[in-house]
This record gives structure tokens, C-alpha cells and sequence, in this order.
């Protein structure tokens, strides 16, 4: 069939592992809020908003179904969430966020990436106070006048306000605010598309291409692991 059909076979399949990969981390997502917060997403701020980024990703209804009903299995009684810090090569900060029901094994995955590409592994607090970190929601815009909700949504500690290249209207706050963030949105009938959080490094470094090389077999090393959720770093 050629080396067409080939490449085309190589970048959907790669796809397909992108979404897998991301209705995993959903799905996770789903199991720590529902155990956090109980099942029910009216009572659940969390659940809403981890039912809301499936729709978003166009996570099949059976994946969803099958994360709450994991979340009552003996088996994610110990799941949790774990954060790592530490410096990739060419010094590079990086934070880890993670969700494991064995600690043990994360921590012996994640320090071998480190070093097996010439980093290290750090402590807690290592490098988290060179990130800050923020929520942020995805809403649609409709007949939403921009100016008049950023005045609005000050109070409730939204900091950042624009149009996406989708159409859609982004909005950042502290992390401490999401829960006032997303309970004015809700309360004003605002559709949220989704939502989450991020950890925003206040400086970057910027590198070489054999530098920036160097970090991207870290970033994969640690983007195949099931248990890596997310993964934040200070290059450019």
C-alpha cells in the first residue's frame, strides 16, 4: 500500500493514542472527585467540572459511566493524587502532577525518566515557588458582552478576560478562586464548555534546539507513563 498509506496508519493510530490517553486522565479525574465529593455532580462542584471536560473532549458516555462506577471498586480506595518536582536537563524546572493507587510505583517511574535523561529529582517546594498556580474556564460567548462580564466576574477573582481563536471566551483566576468562579458562571446560566487548572512558570528558559531536544525525551518519557497527569516546566 505504500509509504503513504503508512504514514497515514502512523498518524491516526498516534491520534488514537492521544485520545486514549486523555480519556484516562479524565477519567481519573472523575474516580478523585467523586470519592472527594460523592457522586453526585449537583453537590460536587469537582464532578461537574471533570463531566464537563469529557463532553468537551468528546469522551464516549460509556467511558464516563464506567469512571463513576470504578470510583465505588476496593481497588481506587487508595487512589490519589501525588505531585513531583525536580530539574530536567539544561536546568530546566519542572512539576509533575500525578494520579496513582500505588506511590511506591510512581515515585521509581518518574525518578528513572529524571535520570536516565541527565536530571534529578527534587523535594517538595524545590521548584513549585517559581510557578503560579491558576484556573481558567472555557465558556461559550453567545450574546456575552466581554467588558461588562469582566466587571462582573472581578468580584469572584477572575483576573484575565479574551476571545479564543475558537470563538470562545477564556477566563484566568487564582486556583483558590474556581469554586467562586464557576459557582458565578453557573449561577448566571453561563454555559462552561470546561475547565481546570495550570501551573504558569513566572520566568522561562530559553534553549537550543539540541538543548530543547534534550527536554522533549524527558516530556515523552513522562507523557507515556499512565500515572503522569500533567506536566509543567520553565522552558520556552
Amino acid at each position: 500500500m505504500g509509504r503513504a498509506f503508512e504514514f497515514r496508519k502512523a498518524r491516526k493510530f498516534k491520534r488514537w493514542g492521544k485520545m486514549a490517553k486523555v480519556f484516562s486522565r479524565i477519567g481519573k479525574d472523575i474516580v478523585i472527585a467523586i470519592k472527594e465529593g460523592g457522586p453526585d455532580p449537583d453537590t460536587n462542584s469537582k464532578l461537574r467540572a471533570a463531566i464537563q471536560n469529557a463532553r468537551a473532549a468528546n469522551m464516549p458516555k460509556d467511558n464516563v459511566e464506567r469512571a463513576i462506577k470504578k470510583a465505588s471498586d476496593k481497588d481506587t480506595s487508595n487512589y490519589k493524587e501525588v505531585m513531583f518536582e525536580g530539574y530536567g536537563p539544561h536546568g530546566i524546572a519542572y512539576i509533575i502532577e500525578t494520579a496513582t493507587d500505588n506511590n511506591q510505583r510512581t515515585v521509581a517511574n518518574v525518578r528513572s525518566y529524571f535520570n536516565k535523561c541527565n536530571g534529578s529529582l527534587g523535594v517538595t517546594g524545590s521548584v513549585s515557588f517559581m510557578f503560579d498556580r491558576n484556573c481558567h474556564f472555557k465558556i461559550a460567548k453567545g450574546e456575552l458582552d466581554l467588558e461588562e462580564l469582566e466587571l462582573e466576574m472581578i468580584d469572584y477573582g477572575v483576573e484575565e478576560i479574551f476571545e479564543d481563536e475558537e470563538g470562545n471566551v477564556m477566563l484566568y483566576g487564582p486556583f483558590e478562586s474556581f469554586g467562586k468562579i464557576q459557582g458565578a458562571l453557573e449561577e448566571q446560566k453561563i454555559e462552561i464548555i470546561s475547565s481546570g487548572f495550570e501551573r504558569i512558570p513566572h520566568d522561562t528558559k530559553e534553549l537550543s534546539d539540541e538543548q530543547m531536544k534534550d527536554n522533549e525525551k524527558l516530556i515523552d518519557k513522562l507523557d507515556e507513563d499512565d500515572d503522569v497527569m500533567n506536566i509543567y516546566h520553565t522552558m520556552r
